[in-house]
């Protein structure tokens, strides 16, 4: 018999209690929706579409190219990108092997990005062009030798690759021939798509992800192939009535932040649903895409939000196409809640959660009990309490302050 919590009468109907998990890696499951739906677009990117049988063969050759750059199980692969197709091409690539993905953000410091490849012992690192002068100078202090560089027109439609290093000066440097650095689309397309045995083991660490360090030194958040499915498992089972269907998110999120891993990349692969990437989440780029791409679902931090109900297209366009707005990472203020709701009707639904547990550990129910103000309630096989500040060890009466515990399904 299934355990029974206080919060599951606010679940919406045919939202499990508990959650019978499949024991398969993500790489796993990416080869199961690339024979499921094939023809599906999976990524949107700047109007490129990205079927998953063209991202399966994506993967398989930056997969075949690693591991003839000497990438194996257990070493830790630095993914130091926006929301571009390679971070997800690399990510997928790097689980086959058995390898970690270590996922940075590309607008740190050098100082913060030589601490976490340090710490994290990087041998290989993905980047972008633009970063590879930062990468290099600091690259003694570190153990990479091998170094891929991506341009953001890699795989950018017809003409606008053509055009990007003429039109955007600033943002395409051109790399010069030199040992240990590799272009990314020169490199992969000497190898062949030709699929490769998934060494992914359920128990073994899939992903770094370091937390923003708001108490101290960031942290490396070490996640196992268990956390990362079970997250993508279990948050989609929180919309039963979408299953078997076709979605478009919007990918304000980035990937390189717990949120953005599991929404903007994993759930997508587990349902077979596609995101529309955006590498620079702003409101004039948020407003041009909802209105070519028309997304069911549009995701943002609080910030997001704010600087789209001050964009007069925004504020005027029908958004009826979208099904449901979130939120997160911070709180939303009543006054933006609100204004959404009165100009386009939108309850946004929010969520709670830690890099540590891929994001996610509370949200509003979806179709469920909705309360304002609230991160809504506990996600299936996720329980919570609040202790003591003093000892953690006594659980404090509701409405009493404290430190918050979560457990979840790994």
């Amino acid at each position: 018999m299934a355990y029974e919590r206080v919060w599951h009468k606010s679940y919406a109907p045919g939202v499990p209690r508990e959650i019978d998990f499949e024991k398969v890696t993500m790489p796993e499951v990416l080869s199961r929706t690339v024979k499921k739906y094939p023809d599906r677009v999976a990524f949107i990117y700047m109007g490129k579409r990205i079927t998953f049988a063209q991202l399966g063969r994506m993967v398989n050759k930056f997969t075949n190219a690693l591991l003839d750059l000497g990438v194996k199980e257990g070493d830790k692969v630095s993914l130091l990108l926006p929301n571009i197709p390679q971070v997800i091409i690399a990510n997928y690539a790097v689980h086959y092997i058995g390898a970690v993905a270590v996922m940075n953000n590309p607008l740190y410091s050098e100082r913060e990005l030589a601490y976490q490849l340090g710490d994290s012992d990087t041998t290989a690192c993905v980047t972008l062009d633009l970063l590879l002068p930062r990468i290099q100078k600091i690259q003694s202090s570190t153990k990479i030798k091998t170094i891929i560089t991506c341009h953001i027109s890699d795989y950018l439609p017809f003409p606008k690759k053509q055009l990007f290093p003429f039109v955007k000066k600033g943002m395409f440097r051109k790399i010069e021939k030199q040992e240990g650095v590799h272009e990314f689309l020169h490199l992969i397309a000497k190898y062949p798509d030709s699929p490769v045995e998934n060494r992914a083991k359920w128990d073994d660490l899939a992903t770094l992800i370091y937390t923003g360090g708001t108490t101290g030194v960031s942290k490396g958040a070490m996640l196992s192939h268990a956390n990362v499915t079970s997250v993508a498992h279990l948050f989609s089972e929180w919309f039963p009535d979408l299953k078997g269907t076709e979605q478009n998110i919007l990918g304000n999120y980035p990937v390189f932040h717990s949120a953005g891993y599991t929404i903007c990349q994993n759930l997508m692969v587990w349902n077979g649903w596609c995101c529309t990437l955006v590498p620079r989440p702003e409101a004039g780029v948020i407003v041009e895409m909802l209105k070519s791409f028309k997304p069911t679902f549009l995701p943002g931090v609080p910030t997001i939000y704010s600087a789209l109900l001050l964009n007069k297209e925004f504020r005027e366009m029908d958004l009826s196409f979208i099904k449901g707005f979130f939120g997160g990472a911070a709180p939303l203020p009543e006054g933006t809640l609100n204004q959404m709701k009165e100009l386009h009707g939108a309850i946004i639904y929010d969520a709670y959660g830690a890099t540590e547990n891929l994001a996610f550990a509370t949200a509003s129910p979806w179709g469920g009990k909705i309360k304002k103000g609230t991160v809504g309630v506990p996600l299936p096989c996720t329980d919570i309490k609040i202790v003591d500040l003093e000892t953690g060890e006594k659980e404090m009466p509701a409405g009493e302050p404290g430190e918050i515990c979560i457990k979840g399904p790994r």
